[in-house]
């Protein structure tokens, strides 16, 4: 019995010795990896589940589509060099795409995520895995769903940290805080476009903007529901923003605290102090926020609200947060009472001059080391003129835009028309023929004061119609704001590339004068600007990426209306520069 005994003893402890072994080597094996997948040039999975959630805010309770439950959507961290796989399940009634607003999509068009432009919808119950590397980019961006108004509770933040032992070109911050900022209605979102589009009028308003998914204490019963920034005495926190807002501009400022921008659109810039930020839908802006050096008795508002300046109506509220210095705890001291609340000014909600003096600051580094590679030769010169218009009323019907007639937007006079196949399929396949025209004008057919009197005539004409770029052109595009209907300051979006911002300026574009004084040493690079209201801006870009590309308003709104079109850039000669073949799982129409 004892020998029994005995020997079970002695095997147990050989098994718990192979145990250990077998751990040991697993961590041999899987411990190298696991570094590797912190420091970059690694694969990295997300999974995301398009699903409904309840949500409460302003006393009222409402079924949001949302990704994994969240809102804002979880945030994607990833190295620069790194490769994603992130699964993207549709359990809700919509059609769902996913949009990696400002990822490059070097060569993984498919990836890119608008509907209708490089894939079709994924429908109810099917799956896409959206397979891309970032490339040369560090920084922040953020996705969103990108299809109808799904983007007001699908969005999130993209954090690409640097390659491993790079550094950044500014001060190591103690800590770095995403500031998401986002829109929130209490009626139905996709209700409120269809009805709209339906009567030819503008949609209703949103109730509220929210900071990371709270509207804060200015809104109805959402004293509860307040993002709270707590801070360190004489710490350094990097604050990534990102404007997720449908359809408004913001400025953003804390109450007695200076602001250093460094980087924007995942770009860093030449670092200059504000109070205050403007931030268009579908930018981002990484800024430095130095604590005071002893915990001040005060709480500090974080402040947001729009920067309007067309014809309609907007929702004029602001969304607060807190910033609270953490206080060395003393258990002999009682618990301190509420502390004073110093709030920020903001601009006026149309002040113009501040937005083209703020967006003029913004350069380039331009080191060795972060290059600005403008194009200094243009191959292609383009005129675009955004703005709005109308459509005539149908037959029997009542419209609701200026004399009974339908709000539309375009570029060129032309009011994009999305098709029922996606545009990158036919151009891949070389089945355009019935899906779209390679004639999108390259200047308005029709000349007059862009920003005077505007001409009689309001009516668009609606097209799918492209650009045809053969590859590694350089393109300088103009892109003047309209006064028809009202001028208006225009938030630009390009997929697929970066541009450098050379000029900008009021009133109509002088092509003799203006060019002079373009900025081809330092310009800022970004993926979405800001037409200026009642003026213009130039930018350059390489269309050194083969592959359909989506340019429209990020105005939620005008892009209903039509303000958009799309780049064709052709497959280059060598064995890089040409679009692989689709994934098999690319959703169908």
């Amino acid at each position: 019995m004892g020998s029994a005994t005995a020997a079970g003893a002695s095997v147990s402890s050989r098994m718990i010795l192979m145990r250990a072994a077998f751990f040991t080597l697993c961590a041999l094996v899987f411990l190298p990896a696991l570094a590797q997948a912190k420091h970059g040039g690694v694969t990295r999975h997300y999974k995301f589940d398009i699903k409904m959630q309840n949500v409460t805010r302003l006393c009222q309770t409402k079924s949001i589509v949302t990704v994994n439950g969240q809102l804002p959507g979880p945030r994607i961290i990833a190295r620069e060099g790194d490769r994603l796989l992130i699964k993207v399940v549709n359990n809700v009634q919509y059609n769902v795409t996913i949009h990696w607003h400002g990822v490059r999509q070097l060569r993984s068009g498919w990836a890119d995520g608008p509907a209708y432009i490089t894939q079709c919808p994924i429908q109810t119950g099917q799956t896409y895995v959206y397979n891309f590397t970032v490339t040369g980019q560090r920084g922040t961006l953020f996705w969103h769903a990108h299809i109808s108004w799904l983007r007001a509770t699908l969005y999130g933040p993209i954090v690409i940290l640097p390659k491993k032992h790079a550094s950044y070109p500014f001060p190591q911050p103690f800590k770095e805080v995403p500031i998401v900022f986002g829109e929130w209605w209490k009626a139905d979102t996709e209700t409120i476009i269809s009805q709209a589009l339906k009567t030819g009028g503008a949609p209703n308003l949103s109730d509220a903007y929210t900071m990371n998914g709270f509207p804060g204490p200015l809104y109805n019963c959402s004293a509860k529901d307040t993002f709270k920034l707590k801070v360190k005495p004489g710490k350094t926190y990097l604050l990534r923003l990102i404007n997720a807002v449908l359809n408004d501009e913001l400025f953003f400022s804390i109450a007695n605290h200076t602001l250093t921008i460094v980087e924007t659109d995942a770009v860093y810039v030449k670092p200059f102090k504000t109070h205050t930020v403007l931030i268009t839908p579908g930018q981002t802006t990484n800024v430095l926020l130095r604590a005071k050096s002893k915990a001040p008795n005060v709480t500090f508002v974080m402040a947001a609200r729009p920067y309007a300046t067309g014809p309609g109506a907007f929702d004029n509220t602001t969304v607060t947060g807190f910033l609270e210095y953490a206080k060395p705890s003393s258990p002999s001291k009682p618990k301190a009472s509420k502390l004073p609340i110093l709030k920020p000014t903001l601009p006026k909600f149309n002040d113009t001059a501040f937005a083209m003096k703020f967006a003029q600051k913004l350069r380039s580094l331009n080191t060795a080391r972060f290059p600005a590679k403008v194009p200094q030769t243009v191959d292609k010169q383009f005129f675009f003129t955004v703005g709005l218009g109308v459509n005539p009323c149908p037959k029997n019907q009542t419209c609701q835009g200026p004399n009974n007639t339908m709000l539309a937007a375009s570029i060129n006079n032309v009011s994009f028309v999305m098709p029922s196949t996606a545009l990158l399929q036919a151009h891949f396949f070389k089945q355009s023929n019935g899906v779209y025209t390679t004639d999108f004008p390259t200047k308005p057919l029709f000349k007059f004061n862009y920003t005077g009197t505007p001409p009689s005539n309001m009516m668009v004409t609606s097209g799918t119609k492209v650009v045809v770029l053969p590859f590694n052109t350089t393109v300088e595009l103009v892109m003047q704001d309209t006064s028809i209907i009202g001028a208006e300051s225009h938030p630009l979006h390009l997929h697929g590339f970066n541009f450098f911002v050379v000029g900008q300026g009021f009133g109509n574009f002088k092509p003799k004068r203006d060019p002079k004084n373009f900025n081809l040493v330092d310009p800022v690079e970004r993926n979405t600007v800001g037409v200026p209201s009642g003026g213009w801006v130039a930018i350059r870009f390489l269309a050194d990426n083969p592959g359909v590309w989506f340019m429209h308003c990020h105005l939620e709104v005008h892009t209903s209306w039509g303000l958009k079109m799309a780049w064709v850039v052709m497959d280059g000669k060598g064995r890089k520069q040409k679009l692989p073949p689709p994934p098999a799982d690319l959703p169908k129409c």
